[in-house]
């Protein structure tokens, strides 16, 4: 018996062995500091302002600029946080606006999912100038009609996206005038918002890779969005049913169907894929959804799972120089600034850094850098030669 007991310890330890190589650490990985907006005048519109809100607090603070927080985008919508709502839907003496000065909620909103004309059209006057979010994006604007071949649009509350349906990236891309002018849509309408405020980015849009109609293999994977939150920059969630393209509503036939949008901002991995994510109704750090074809919001009676994703980078730019002294010569630029928490880590750490770069001659350029990696927006060469020319890089600390 006792020759026995040995063996019978071995086995078990080697059983022991095999059980533990097979638990998986779990990945817990999010930009921190994103807003968290409660739902005003339009999904689309508050998933773009907890987007663009999060920019304004990391590396570019013309995004946002009322009165609200001194300047800087809040971190919600509570009350006197309330005017930030302006960044994506302007109104009438509201946040520092002029009271004679229609803005967006009184040239377009009505009511959520009405379907008439818009308000300025029935009052006879001319819309205002684009200045906001939803302006850009189409939201709440009856203007177009067959966008895609899909639907009419804009009811109040609702916006469109055009797709590579066959699940291929788009890049910059803008809509022809097949559905009327001006020609928009949320990816082309958030470039064009973020060149009115003086600086300038790259968008893509693409069909989610679970989704059922686009191409095999084609489409945005859980790898794909890895890769974009690791580089520090969130993603825009476009939720719609798979089965409906346009839908009835009242007499109106053919409008809109059923979206949402909301921002993704982590991941988080253990026996599963899952997604993290701002619902655009203010509910929390602690929205997680699993990577698929299921609804991801429970808020709602409908199915609404993701159709595709929209991601979004703002480029750097230089916004000042400045001389002092003799030959001193000060830079200052706006640029991505995100900090990334990875539970494997325990703390955040910045993935945007900058090098600043010199060429004495342009014919040819041959620049080089001139500091060393720098995690702020300021620099300052000491004893520029003349002619010189500076420029900034993006790369990681």
């Amino acid at each position: 018996m006792k020759k026995n007991r040995p063996a019978r310890w071995t086995v078990v330890c080697v059983l022991f062995g095999l059980v533990s190589t097979h638990v998986q650490a779990t990945t817990n990985v999010y930009l921190v500091d994103v807003p968290d907006y409660n739902w005003y005048y339009g999904c689309v519109g508050t998933a773009g302002g907890n987007l663009m809100g999060y920019w304004d607090r990391h590396g570019f603070p013309d995004f946002y600029t009322g009165p609200v927080n001194g300047g800087v985008a809040p971190l919600n919508t509570s009350g006197a946080n309330l005017g930030i709502i302006s960044m994506w839907a302007s109104r009438a003496g509201f946040d520092g606006r002029a009271a004679n000065m229609p803005g967006h909620v009184d040239d377009y909103y009505v009511g959520f999912e009405n379907t008439g004309p818009d308000p300025y059209v029935t009052a006879g006057r001319l819309e205002h100038a684009p200045d906001c979010i939803g302006d850009f994006v189409g939201l709440s604007q009856r203007k177009w009609s067959n966008m895609a071949g899909e639907c009419n649009g804009n009811i109040d509350g609702f916006c469109f996206n055009y797709w590579d349906t066959n699940g291929n990236r788009q890049v910059n891309f803008t809509p022809t005038s097949d559905a009327g002018e001006p020609v928009t849509d949320v990816q082309s309408g958030l470039r064009a918002w973020t060149q009115s405020r003086g600086s300038d980015c790259a968008v893509f849009s693409q069909l989610a890779d679970f989704n059922p109609n686009k191409a095999p293999g084609a489409g945005f994977t859980f790898a794909d969005l890895k890769a974009e939150i690791d580089a520090g920059y969130p993603v825009l969630l476009f939720l719609q049913p798979y089965s409906q393209k346009a839908r009835a509503l009242g007499s109106e036939t053919n409008v809109n169907p059923e979206i949402h949008s909301m921002l993704a901002y982590g991941y988080y991995v253990d026996t599963t894929n899952r997604v993290r994510f701002r619902t655009s109704w203010a509910s929390g750090p602690n929205a997680l959804a699993i990577w698929g074809p299921q609804s991801w919001v429970a808020q709602w009676n409908s199915v609404l799972p993701v159709r595709g994703m929209i991601g979004y980078h703002p480029l750097p730019k230089i916004k000042s120089v400045s001389v002092s002294g003799q030959s001193d010569l000060s830079l200052r630029w706006d640029g991505p600034a995100s900090d990334l928490y990875d539970s494997t880590l325990g703390t955040p750490h910045r993935v945007h850094g900058y090098l600043v770069e010199m060429s004495l001659t342009l014919s040819p350029p041959a620049f080089q850098p001139i500091s060393s990696v720098l995690v702020t927006n300021t620099y300052t060469v000491s004893n520029c030669p003349s002619p010189a020319y500076l420029r900034i890089q993006l790369v990681k600390p």
